[in-house]
């Protein structure tokens, strides 16, 4: 999907709505196990240096997130995501970040200092894995059980640091 769709999309989440929403976590449709897909395979370039597979976070339940320095309620649903990744670390529950910001990779290290975030980023500046998710706007988070398999879809911020959103977890780890 091309960038200025994309910002168009955020800015609508943004001003149409709460900056985080409150409680639609409750309504996210899980897939049933059994009606499961696998979710798209993907390497991309980590922020830190080197290459991820989707294939490396199997065994965890992943919380993959789309987003970009530039849409705000991206930036407003980090920190509640780093709260989710830091109550859920040994719990082998996974936050990935995947950044489509284009140009360098100075501006989302710096966004990622600044906030003092401890989960892994990968950069999508051609939105290959973007397409391959097919995210129609920002941000979009994908729940991917431990198999591998896409559990939810998401899009637009959620506030992860409620209780809502541990209970959805305690029963996603718990399967």
């Amino acid at each position: 999907m091309n960038r200025p769709i994309l910002l168009t999309l955020c800015l609508l989440t943004l001003f149409n709505g709460p900056a985080l929403a409150a409680g639609p976590l409750s309504k996210i449709a899980i897939t049933p196990q059994a009606e499961r897909s696998a979710a798209p395979g993907f390497v991309a370039e980590r922020l830190d240096g080197g290459k991820s597979a989707l294939n490396d976070f199997k065994g965890k339940v992943v919380l993959l997130n789309f987003w970009a320095t530039w849409c705000m309620p991206c930036r407003q649903e980090m920190p509640s995501m780093e709260t989710l990744r830091q109550k859920y670390n040994e719990k082998d529950l996974l936050v990935v970040a995947i950044s489509i910001d284009e140009g360098t990779k100075s501006q989302v290290a710096s966004f990622i200092k600044r906030l003092k975030l401890g989960f892994p980023v990968l950069l999508d500046p051609e939105g290959e894995v973007s397409a391959l998710y097919k995210v129609s706007g920002l941000p979009a988070s994908y729940l991917i059980d431990r198999d591998g398999k896409l559990i939810s879809r998401i899009v637009g911020s959620e506030d992860w640091a409620s209780a809502e959103a541990f209970s959805l977890m305690d029963t996603l780890l718990a399967q």
